[in-house]
């Protein structure tokens, strides 16, 4: 009989690519099926983020409803992963003794052995070491889902940002070789992916080793992954400011597979917070990088990431942030509130600003950026957009979607062997999380003539 596998992913994109890669190893070792119901299935893995807020404690809180279907079947195999996991180790077994498996970023590629281990009997079979690149070595020829996929090309962040768990518990900055992203990327295209996400704490820091023993920048890393047959569009997250190079700049100048979106998170526009932060960089540096992308692809989509009340943030300091915020001209961008992570720096700073007054000050930035957002989206009505159609509408089966340059869900009326294909589409309509089109039939044309 089949074994099923249910997979609970929260996070980012880090840990969707790596809760796909859990997926495919046990599939390739225990010939394991995914099922989208935890009580269909026989081994239950949750891939846990620590950016979320109260995050250990929403860990616990969906272990106790899934131990209640351990209760019914005993012989169900319960994991937990990802950053939670490694922060905690066998803490999680001491409180939640029904758990079977920790495991950590890094180890997910052991899967298959240590869920051997827990149904042998073992007790407490936890693995949250850093055994530093052996990760990608181990994994199952890659499985492409679509016209688009995820790649994950170095891990773990060495900045020690003073509000950030990533180097805890995904360790500090380690690059795959060359070789080994592009023959991922090569095997993708083969199975028909056009857009490929290149992924990594800190992507900007990308060192990969070539067969030369040469070291490749994520500058050199883009102009290869350009250069793969089948390729026609790549994106980038996450990155850090301070490695945005004059080469990555030039890149987006000489590289037309490189997408007219750049998410570059800067966290707060006030020097005083960048310090307190330990950024290492400055609102100046941060905006003398956006003119200078700007220069060489006009009309450029930027977004960010921004943290609001971090300890000791004055009115002034929020001011600063949102007439950065006003320079740049932010499209879509992602913000929160402060909230402490166990272990790290920050966590022991004073803060002695309200929760009302950070309430506020978020209302107040999310209003201008979903202002920005909008203005971006209104602007682009009578436009042509290229949009990589990658499924059938949710909402309507006579249309297809697919996704901008800029990242925007587009909905057009087309027949389903569209999928796969970059489609020119005129902009008829902005919504406030999507934009309506229709097909412009010279592009159709030429997709027919090409079939």
């Amino acid at each position: 009989m089949t074994q099923k596998l249910f997979v609970l992913t929260t996070g980012c994109q880090m840990n969707e690519y790596d809760s796909d890669k859990m997926a495919d190893v046990l599939k390739a070792s225990h010939g394991m099926e995914l099922v989208e119901a935890p009580e269909e299935a026989d081994v239950l893995l949750l891939n846990t983020c620590s950016i979320r807020e109260k995050a250990q404690e929403k860990v616990f809180s969906l272990l106790g409803r899934w131990r209640k279907i351990k209760d019914k079947r005993p012989d169900v195999i319960i994991g937990v992963g990802g950053c939670v996991a490694s922060q905690e180790g066998v803490a999680i077994q001491k409180r939640a003794p029904f758990v079977d498996i920790v495991f950590g970023p890094q180890t997910l590629h052991r899967l298959p052995e240590l869920l051997n281990k827990a149904r042998s009997g073992e007790k407490r079979v936890v693995d949250i070491s850093f055994p530093e690149i052996e990760k990608f070595d181990a994994l199952p020829e890659p499985r492409a889902e679509g016209p688009k996929a995820f790649v994950s090309v170095m891990e773990g962040c060495s900045k020690y940002c003073t509000f950030c768990v990533v180097p805890y518990t995904r360790g500090e900055e380690i690059s795959r070789p060359v070789q080994s992203v592009l023959e991922e990327i090569t095997s993708l295209a083969e199975q028909g992916v056009r857009e490929v996400n290149l992924l990594g704490q800190n992507v900007n820091a990308y060192r990969g080793e070539m067969d030369e023993g040469e070291i490749a920048d994520f500058a050199l890393l883009l102009h290869f992954v350009a250069a793969i047959d089948g390729i026609d569009r790549i994106r980038f997250t996450t990155s850090h400011p301070i490695e945005f190079t004059d080469e990555l700049v030039d890149a987006f100048e000489a590289i037309p597979e490189l997408v007219s979106h750049l998410h570059l998170p800067v966290q707060s526009g006030s020097d005083n917070v960048l310090a307190m932060m330990k950024r290492g960089h400055t609102r100046a540096d941060y905006l003398a990088t956006m003119e200078k992308v700007k220069a060489v692809r006009p009309g450029i989509s930027l977004s960010s990431d921004f943290i609001i009340g971090f300890p000791g943030e004055t009115d002034q300091d929020f001011a600063d942030t949102l007439d950065l915020i006003e320079q740049v001209g932010f499209d879509f961008s992602y913000s929160f509130i402060y909230s402490a992570r166990p272990g790290t720096p920050a966590a022991e700073f004073p803060d002695d600003t309200t929760g009302d007054t950070k309430k506020e000050r978020l209302s107040i930035l999310q209003k201008r950026l979903d202002e920005m957002t909008m203005a971006i989206s209104n602007g682009m009505i009578n436009t042509v957009q290229t949009v990589l159609v990658e499924g059938l509408s949710k909402k309507n089966q006579l249309q297809v979607t697919g996704r901008t340059e800029n990242n925007r869900v587009v909905n057009f009326i087309g027949h389903p062997r569209l999928v796969g294909q970059f489609v020119d589409v005129l902009i008829t309509e902005a919504l406030p999380n999507s934009l309506r089109g229709r097909a412009v039939e010279s592009s159709l044309d030429k997709i027919i003539h090409k079939a």
